[in-house]
């Protein structure tokens, strides 16, 4: 294949093997040793292989997805009649704590950002993810967080304040014990989990693209999740913050929630939300760029209104931080205050609207293929549209003051979540299953799996509009029959189940692919993106040889061969830093190799966190083996590797 000459300064040492001097199987095969991680358990829990470690954050998120779901099928049950003695109030709690949680903090944000972590570096071109030390580190904080608070749950020492942990009810004079405090240590687990991630997401959009991607070339994934990661930036600090401020309350015996000593109970709420309505765009954001790829690659045509589409995302995260008062429309703030909060609710649905219009104009215009992504995408579209619309009403003052703590706030909250987020996932799953396993899902199981989920959610969570508008309150476990919302909360029970087997369905189809399915084509979608010029599951270099970009799709545009770039080193993780805008090949970087130093560094971690649960003192001490831990990380090295 021909190559291209790198504009990179600092050429290799004349004895250093470089790519433009071997090729084929040979070239392959040396580049996959270098950037290749060692067998066993310490290859294996030192390896910053970004594919490695974004795989293992999808398998984790799904797992809390599945015991989420579980937990609100017991919910269920418990509602599905009239003062049901099946589940104690207690453990009632308890649950729909666990479930929320668990779909916000464990699978919501994280799935995105997995995602992010397995395809940016593919789509754009690099070898691997910038900082892959520190994305390592990343993911064992999130897993031991979640490990955490789910053996707190099988301890029955769960949080059972809500997924918000509201105060006063989550201070210490109304939730003694240290439910609470698992609750509030897992945030701060899975928030630097979280902003380790995006940090290193947006150094390699930035700085790591092949040359010749240019800001206009950045497939709208990328983009969905840049603009994904900058908003995770600035909105997990608020949270973190809360929760500190929150555990020092219960641990330490400051007062800032407490109004007798000073303190403002709102003040949580304020910081809680800063946070809390930009999740919401953090766990919708990653799912628009799952929707661009697929239907652009199911309408055999370029995305219409690539512009007006990454405008939009930058819209929607600017927007998501203006919003979080009406979350709190019934605290009794000013009334001025909440029509600017009001007007800000309904600003938001104008880059929404015009990117689902951008979508359906692409497939317009298209000659669609209805494959089974694009069955999801299309319920995405049905879903979100009417969670979209209820989110309208609840922009009104007067109608939210009625209906603000009842199911039909549950309704929306789920059809714009799941309809948001896990429509569009289902999707990416089956549509990039082929660049993770290397094998093609059942698309007769995909279709089944599709029609099971979108009518056991509709079942599940519309009959929820009308048992709010009737009244019924949320957090409840049980209800009197006279109420009349009996007939109602059995509907929504069956639709649960189903929508709960459809998911049983799905888990069948991906084990059972993945297993025996049929191997897949390089590109078995005919897409235009870089990750399908990697081979299916990628190699560890990703590429053999970086490609150059000459189009928004460049596999559309070189349907014989990529141009690529040639003279980086073959013996070391060599790899491409670009320039900012315009792409071009600034300078070779060397890729940190394999440590064990991150995963060390993790359970340093996660001992402070949770000694600090039962005593102040595990911050102090358990800053000793952190500290020698990050001595590990960053003592300097005798090689010239990066040690990031």
């Amino acid at each position: 294949m021909p190559g291209v000459q790198s504009e990179a300064d600092a050429p290799p040492s004349p004895d250093e093997l470089r790519d433009d001097q071997v090729d084929g199987p040979e070239l392959s095969a040396r580049l996959a040793k270098t950037w290749g991680t060692e067998k066993g358990l310490i290859g294996a829990l030192s390896t910053v292989d970004h594919k490695i470690i974004g795989r293992r954050y999808i398998i984790t998120a799904i797992i809390f997805l599945f015991l989420g779901g579980l937990s609100a099928v017991a919910m269920r049950l418990q509602l599905a009649q009239p003062e049901s003695k099946l589940i104690s109030p207690d453990l009632y709690n308890q649950l729909f704590t666990m479930h929320g949680t668990t779909m916000m903090f464990l699978f919501g944000v994280p799935i995105g950002e997995a995602f992010a972590v397995y395809l940016v570096p593919l789509m754009v071109g690099a070898r691997n993810i910038a900082f892959p030390r520190l994305n390592a580190f990343s993911y064992y904080v999130y897993l031991f967080g979640g490990i955490m608070i789910w053996v707190a749950f099988m301890l029955n020492i769960g949080p059972d304040t809500g997924w918000f942990s509201y105060v006063p009810l989550a201070g210490p004079e109304f939730s003694p014990g240290k439910r609470v405090d698992f609750w509030a240590q897992m945030i701060t687990f899975t928030e630097v989990a979280g902003i380790a991630v995006a940090i290193s997401v947006i150094v390699t959009v930035f700085k790591m693209r092949a040359p010749g991607m240019t800001l206009d070339r950045i497939p709208l994934f990328v983009w969905a999740e840049l603009v994904n990661s900058f908003v995770i930036v600035f909105a997990l600090p608020a949270v973190v913050t809360a929760s500190a401020m929150l555990i020092l309350d219960r641990l330490v015996g400051t007062h800032f929630f407490n109004p007798a000593e000073g303190g403002d109970a709102l003040l949580y709420q304020h910081l809680f939300w800063f946070f809390g309505h930009p999740e919401v765009y953090i766990i919708f954001l990653p799912a628009t760029g799952w929707v661009s790829a697929i239907v652009v690659t199911f309408a055999r045509r370029q995305a219409f209104g690539y512009i007006a589409l990454v405008l939009s995302l930058i819209a929607t995260g600017f927007l998501s931080f203006g919003l979080w008062v009406h979350h709190m429309f019934t605290t009794g703030l000013p009334q001025l205050g909440a029509s600017f909060f009001t007007a800000s609710s309904m600003l938001i649905a104008i880059p929404n609207g015009i990117q689902i219009f951008c979508w359906i104009a692409t497939l317009w215009d298209g000659r669609p293929v209805f494959r089974t992504p694009l069955l999801f995408v299309i319920g995405f579209f049905f879903i979100f549209v009417a969670g979209g619309l209820s989110g309208i009403m609840l922009a009104s003052v007067p109608l939210d003051t009625q209906v603000h703590d009842t199911f039909f706030v549950v309704a929306h909250f789920h059809y714009v979540l799941i309809g948001g987020n896990v429509f569009p996932l289902l999707g990416a799953i089956y549509y990039w299953f082929p660049k993770f396993a290397g094998r093609m899902m059942s698309e007769r199981l995909g279709k089944w799996h599709f029609w099971l989920a979108f009518i056991g959610f509709n079942v599940t969570f519309f009959p929820m509009h009308i048992t709010g508008l009737m009244g019924m309150p949320r957090r409840v476990y049980t209800y009197l029959p006279e109420m009349g919302w009996g007939s109602l909360n059995l509907i929504s029970t069956i639709g649960a189940v189903l929508f709960f087997a459809s998911f049983v369905l799905f888990l069948y189809n991906i084990i059972s692919s993945a297993r025996r399915g049929p191997v897949a084509e390089p590109n078995p979608w005919n897409a235009g993106t870089l990750e399908w010029a990697a081979a299916s599951p990628p190699l560890p270099q990703n590429f053999d040889r970086v490609p150059v970009v000459t189009n928004r799709e460049p596999l559309w545009a070189n349907r014989d061969s990529l141009p690529v770039v040639a003279g980086l080193s073959v013996e070391n993780r060599e790899q491409i830093v670009s320039t900012i805008t315009h792409g071009r090949a600034d300078l070779r970087e060397s890729s940190p190799e394999p440590s064990i130093w991150p995963f060390l560094t993790a359970v340093a971690t996660t001992i402070t966190f949770v000694g600090s649960i039962f005593t102040p003192w595990a911050v102090v001490w358990g800053s000793i083996p952190l500290a020698l831990a990050l001595i590990g990380w960053f003592w300097p090295k005798t090689s010239t590797e990066d040690e990031r």
